[in-house]
């Protein structure tokens, strides 16, 4: 993971950018080096910025005025598509939470969660994981459980791709799957690869919605 970790903040709320600067800023090597108040003056700053100046982690949230912060999702992965986007917001709505996923976002959070939290989760993202909030990943599950088949039969993903992919829906990011299983983090990162083809999702929370919606991960 790198040293420095730059983030941009995509928030109307001037009290609450005031509040994830204050928490966030210095603090384990991350940096806010970038706030917006809109998702069009954020879109175009992108495309203003020179290469050493793109954040690594965006935090998107998705009640802005002007243009929302769903359909800013994926012109920020379009035009940045080295940076990671975390959702954070006060919507807990499965309509919001399962697009954002399909979308392409790395995390989902809540505005109620801690700031230890919100720094884990871009610690996470950091390292190649993603961050979902509790209640976020609680309602997930909930939601997409009834139209899970009650017997599932994998006929997409190799055991190995199964079994690491069941490790990344409880939290483990790529070098903690590769010590449990003994394998080197780069085989890791080539099942993940093949997971996201044969599923043909972005990233991790897309892999694992989809995954347990479909029957490949079972609940129990």
């Amino acid at each position: 993971m790198k040293n420095r970790i730059n983030v941009m903040l995509i928030e109307d709320n001037p009290a609450y950018r005031k509040s994830i600067t204050y928490a966030l800023n210095g603090r384990d090597g991350i940096h806010l080096t970038h706030q917006f108040g809109t998702a069009e003056i954020a879109l175009q700053s992108l495309q203003e910025m020179k290469p050493e100046e793109i954040p690594n982690i965006i935090m998107l949230d998705l009640n802005l005025p002007g243009m929302s912060g769903l359909d800013t999702l994926p012109k920020l992965l379009q035009s940045t598509p080295e940076a990671q986007v975390i959702i954070l917001t006060q919507s807990n709505k499965e309509a919001d939470i399962l697009e954002a996923i399909a979308q392409g976002a790395s995390g989902y959070l809540l505005k109620s969660c801690t700031v230890d939290q919100v720094r884990e989760g871009i610690q996470s993202v950091m390292r190649g994981g993603a961050t979902l909030d509790d209640q976020v990943a609680k309602l997930v599950l909930e939601k997409l459980g009834p139209s899970r088949p009650r017997h599932y039969k994998n006929q997409i993903l190799s055991e190995r791709e199964t079994e690491i992919l069941n490790l990344l829906a409880t939290g483990l990011v790529k070098k903690e799957i590769a010590n449990h299983l003994n394998i080197s983090t780069h085989t890791v990162n080539n099942h993940i690869r093949h997971i996201y083809e044969k599923l043909q999702v972005p990233n991790a929370p897309a892999a694992i919605s989809k995954a347990f919606q479909s029957g490949i991960l079972p609940t129990t």
